[in-house]
Protein backbone atom coordinates (compact mmCIF):
# COMPACT_ATOMS: atom_id res chain seq x y z
CA UNK A 1 0.00 0.00 0.00
CA UNK A 2 1.45 3.56 -1.14
CA UNK A 3 2.27 5.54 1.70
CA UNK A 4 -0.86 8.00 3.25
CA UNK A 5 -3.17 5.45 1.71
CA UNK A 6 -5.25 3.33 3.96
CA UNK A 7 -8.01 0.62 4.12
CA UNK A 8 -11.37 1.61 2.79
CA UNK A 9 -12.74 1.88 6.58
CA UNK A 10 -9.87 3.88 7.93
CA UNK A 11 -9.62 7.38 7.74
CA UNK A 12 -6.38 9.15 7.44
CA UNK A 13 -6.38 12.64 9.05
CA UNK A 14 -3.79 15.16 7.38
CA UNK A 15 -2.08 18.45 8.07
CA UNK A 16 -0.76 21.08 6.38
CA UNK A 17 2.73 21.78 7.24
CA UNK A 18 5.01 24.87 6.16
CA UNK A 19 8.82 23.86 5.96
CA UNK A 20 12.31 26.10 4.83
CA UNK A 21 12.95 23.88 2.40
CA UNK A 22 16.14 24.53 -0.08
CA UNK A 23 15.55 28.33 0.57
CA UNK A 24 11.74 28.42 -0.26
CA UNK A 25 9.08 28.13 2.00
CA UNK A 26 6.89 25.13 1.19
CA UNK A 27 3.27 24.44 2.42
CA UNK A 28 1.97 20.63 1.91
CA UNK A 29 -0.91 18.71 3.07
CA UNK A 30 -0.06 15.55 4.52
CA UNK A 31 -1.05 12.60 6.90
CA UNK A 32 -0.71 13.34 10.19
CA UNK A 33 1.85 10.39 10.69
CA UNK A 34 4.35 11.51 8.08
CA UNK A 35 8.14 11.71 8.83
CA UNK A 36 10.24 14.52 7.47
CA UNK A 37 11.52 11.90 4.80
CA UNK A 38 7.73 10.90 3.36
CA UNK A 39 6.56 14.76 3.40
CA UNK A 40 9.63 15.60 0.87
CA UNK A 41 9.70 12.87 -1.42
CA UNK A 42 5.54 11.93 -1.72
CA UNK A 43 4.17 15.46 -0.22
CA UNK A 44 7.07 18.20 -2.19
CA UNK A 45 8.54 15.68 -4.94
CA UNK A 46 11.78 15.65 -3.75
CA UNK A 47 13.21 12.59 -4.31
CA UNK A 48 16.71 12.93 -3.83
CA UNK A 49 16.66 11.65 -0.45
CA UNK A 50 16.44 8.06 -0.79
CA UNK A 51 13.90 6.19 1.58
CA UNK A 52 15.92 3.01 2.56
CA UNK A 53 15.85 1.14 5.68
CA UNK A 54 12.69 3.37 7.47
CA UNK A 55 14.79 3.15 11.01
CA UNK A 56 17.37 5.07 10.93
CA UNK A 57 19.90 2.75 10.56
CA UNK A 58 21.33 3.31 6.87
CA UNK A 59 21.65 7.16 6.16
CA UNK A 60 19.96 7.38 2.81
CA UNK A 61 17.64 9.60 4.20
CA UNK A 62 19.60 12.21 5.80
CA UNK A 63 19.23 15.64 5.00
CA UNK A 64 20.41 18.88 6.66
CA UNK A 65 18.11 21.12 9.86
CA UNK A 66 19.60 24.25 10.19
CA UNK A 67 22.69 22.86 8.94
CA UNK A 68 22.65 19.40 10.81
CA UNK A 69 22.85 15.90 9.46
CA UNK A 70 19.99 14.20 10.29
CA UNK A 71 17.37 11.62 9.77
CA UNK A 72 14.65 12.72 7.94
CA UNK A 73 13.00 8.76 8.11
CA UNK A 74 12.61 8.82 11.73
CA UNK A 75 11.86 12.37 12.28
CA UNK A 76 8.23 13.41 12.69
CA UNK A 77 7.59 16.37 9.92
CA UNK A 78 6.61 18.57 12.50
CA UNK A 79 9.65 18.51 14.29
CA UNK A 80 11.07 20.41 10.46
CA UNK A 81 8.92 23.27 10.97
CA UNK A 82 10.61 26.30 12.02
CA UNK A 83 13.84 24.89 11.13
CA UNK A 84 15.67 25.45 7.54
CA UNK A 85 15.97 22.05 5.48
CA UNK A 86 18.49 21.12 2.80
CA UNK A 87 18.19 18.07 0.60
CA UNK A 88 21.35 17.17 -1.59
CA UNK A 89 18.37 19.35 -4.38
CA UNK A 90 19.80 21.82 -2.44
CA UNK A 91 23.73 22.10 -1.86
CA UNK A 92 24.01 23.16 -5.90
CA UNK A 93 23.59 26.93 -6.95
CA UNK A 94 22.87 28.48 -9.49
CA UNK A 95 26.81 28.60 -10.31
CA UNK A 96 26.56 25.01 -10.26
CA UNK A 97 27.33 21.66 -8.37
CA UNK A 98 28.71 22.15 -5.14
CA UNK A 99 32.78 21.30 -4.33
CA UNK A 100 31.64 17.47 -3.08
CA UNK A 101 29.01 16.89 -6.01
CA UNK A 102 32.36 17.35 -8.22
CA UNK A 103 34.61 16.04 -6.20
CA UNK A 104 32.06 12.91 -5.84
CA UNK A 105 31.48 13.03 -9.69
CA UNK A 106 35.94 12.52 -10.12
CA UNK A 107 36.65 10.56 -7.54
CA UNK A 108 33.86 7.28 -8.60
CA UNK A 109 32.73 8.22 -4.92
CA UNK A 110 29.28 7.56 -6.22
CA UNK A 111 28.63 4.15 -7.82
CA UNK A 112 25.01 3.16 -7.94
CA UNK A 113 24.45 6.38 -6.42
CA UNK A 114 21.99 5.42 -3.73
CA UNK A 115 23.78 6.41 -0.65
CA UNK A 116 25.37 9.19 -2.39
CA UNK A 117 22.68 11.42 -1.37
CA UNK A 118 22.76 11.06 2.94
CA UNK A 119 26.85 10.89 2.15
CA UNK A 120 26.38 14.04 0.68
CA UNK A 121 24.34 16.29 3.25
CA UNK A 122 26.22 14.40 6.12
CA UNK A 123 29.58 15.60 4.40
CA UNK A 124 28.20 19.11 4.05
CA UNK A 125 27.24 18.95 7.28
CA UNK A 126 30.66 17.95 8.48
CA UNK A 127 32.71 20.85 5.82
CA UNK A 128 30.35 23.46 7.27
CA UNK A 129 31.30 23.25 10.86
CA UNK A 130 35.21 21.72 9.90
CA UNK A 131 36.78 23.02 6.55
CA UNK A 132 39.87 21.24 7.21
CA UNK A 133 38.55 17.56 9.36
CA UNK A 134 41.05 14.81 10.00
CA UNK A 135 39.78 11.60 8.37
CA UNK A 136 38.83 10.05 11.42
CA UNK A 137 36.64 13.53 11.40
CA UNK A 138 35.08 12.26 8.43
CA UNK A 139 34.86 8.72 9.15
CA UNK A 140 33.02 9.60 12.63
CA UNK A 141 30.71 12.29 10.37
CA UNK A 142 30.22 9.21 7.65
CA UNK A 143 29.28 6.36 10.27
CA UNK A 144 25.87 6.65 10.07
CA UNK A 145 26.04 6.11 5.97
CA UNK A 146 26.36 2.56 4.91
CA UNK A 147 27.26 2.30 1.79
CA UNK A 148 28.16 -1.10 -0.08
CA UNK A 149 29.30 -0.38 -3.42
CA UNK A 150 32.92 1.96 -2.73
CA UNK A 151 34.35 0.43 0.30
CA UNK A 152 34.40 4.43 1.29
CA UNK A 153 38.16 5.07 0.31
CA UNK A 154 36.79 7.13 -2.92
CA UNK A 155 34.18 8.59 -0.55
CA UNK A 156 37.24 9.86 1.82
CA UNK A 157 38.80 11.16 -0.91
CA UNK A 158 35.99 12.96 -2.30
CA UNK A 159 35.22 14.77 0.84
CA UNK A 160 39.31 15.46 1.14
CA UNK A 161 39.42 17.22 -2.12
CA UNK A 162 35.94 19.20 -1.59
CA UNK A 163 37.55 20.33 2.12
CA UNK A 164 40.39 21.69 0.09
CA UNK A 165 38.27 23.32 -2.81
CA UNK A 166 36.12 25.06 -0.19
CA UNK A 167 39.48 26.23 2.18
CA UNK A 168 41.01 27.01 -1.13
CA UNK A 169 39.01 28.60 -3.82
CA UNK A 170 39.90 26.11 -6.50
CA UNK A 171 37.92 23.97 -8.38
CA UNK A 172 38.06 20.03 -7.37
CA UNK A 173 38.97 19.28 -10.63
CA UNK A 174 42.09 21.57 -10.39
CA UNK A 175 43.35 19.71 -7.09
CA UNK A 176 42.20 16.32 -9.06
CA UNK A 177 44.59 17.59 -11.54
CA UNK A 178 47.33 18.58 -9.19
CA UNK A 179 47.50 15.30 -7.17
CA UNK A 180 47.40 13.32 -10.26
CA UNK A 181 50.19 14.99 -12.09
CA UNK A 182 52.46 17.52 -9.56
CA UNK A 183 54.90 18.09 -11.71
CA UNK A 184 52.54 19.61 -14.45
CA UNK A 185 50.95 21.70 -11.95
CA UNK A 186 53.93 23.85 -11.17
Amino acid sequence: MPPGSAPNNLVIMHNVVELRVNGDRRRVGVPSHYTLLETLRYGLGLTGSKQGCDKGDCGACTVLRDGEAVLSCIMPVHEATGHEITTVEGLADASGPHPLQDAFDLTGGAQCGFCTPGILCSAHGLLTRDPDPAREDVARALSGNLCRCTGYTKIFEAVDIAAEAIRTGETPEAIVSRRHDPEGAA
